[in-house]
């Protein structure tokens, strides 16, 4: 990326605008930033989830809308979650949701 990011009213859902891609069964995503760390957009379908996976490097999520489930909580609309390097989980979201998500390094599927 050589030029800044810039979404105006990101918060006030101006992201609504990007344009998403099928990333797995359930869930889409938009690509903001490649390379590491990455930062996109995860759009879950309702009754999507991602199955248990391994953390290789820090993840940063901020729930936009909806909600979604670990094995640790259920993460509302302004939830930031951090799953540090080394961390183990799998997520669900029922009603679905949006999230930003920064990933250092890929995750592993357990």
């Amino acid at each position: 990326m050589t030029e800044p990011l810039h979404i105006a009213n990101f918060l006030s859902g101006d992201w609504r605008h990007c344009a998403f891609e099928y990333f797995r069964e359930g869930v889409e995503i938009c690509r903001l930033v490649r390379g590491e760390p990455e930062l996109a957009l995860l759009r879950y379908a309702p009754g999507a989830s991602v199955p248990k996976h391994l953390h290789a490097g820090l993840e940063t999520i901020l729930v936009l809308e909806g909600s979604q489930t670990d094995e640790h909580g259920h993460y509302g609309p302004g939830s930031l979650v951090a799953n540090a390097e080394g961390t183990v989980h799998s997520v669900a979201s029922q009603e679905g949701c949006v999230v930003l998500i920064q990933w250092t390094k890929p995750v592993q599927i357990l």
